[in-house]
């Protein structure tokens, strides 16, 4: 799966300066596919999970081929990605997301 290589990519990447700070992780659903940033716990009291917060999400249309790209707002609502067409090539996705001219999933 080539999101799934890309997000493998994204972790091998990170600055040494980095490694255990930060991971990249994906969440599968029939349908979707979500890119999670993930952190350790900041504080003691906060317990052993890491949080997890989304970066993208792709949507995939069956009755059409295609693939969608969606970004995450404040209030962790996916919305709709209108700079790229949706399109049968994920690919073109991820690069958006890695070429990420709004900053709206990297920050």
């Amino acid at each position: 799966m080539q999101v799934r290589r890309w997000i493998d990519q994204c972790n091998a990447d990170l600055p040494a300066r980095a490694q255990g700070l930060i991971r990249f992780e994906i969440d599968l659903t029939p349908r979707t596919i979500t890119v999670l940033e993930c952190r350790p716990p900041w504080r003691d009291d906060m317990g052993p999970e890491w949080t997890r917060h989304p970066i993208c999400r792709f949507r995939y249309t069956k009755v059409r081929g295609e693939w969608s790209l969606f970004w995450s707002d404040r209030n962790l609502r996916f919305r709709e990605y209108d700079l790229v067409e949706p399109t049968p090539s994920i690919e073109q996705l991820i690069a958006e997301v890695e070429r990420d001219p709004t900053s709206i999933f990297w920050g």
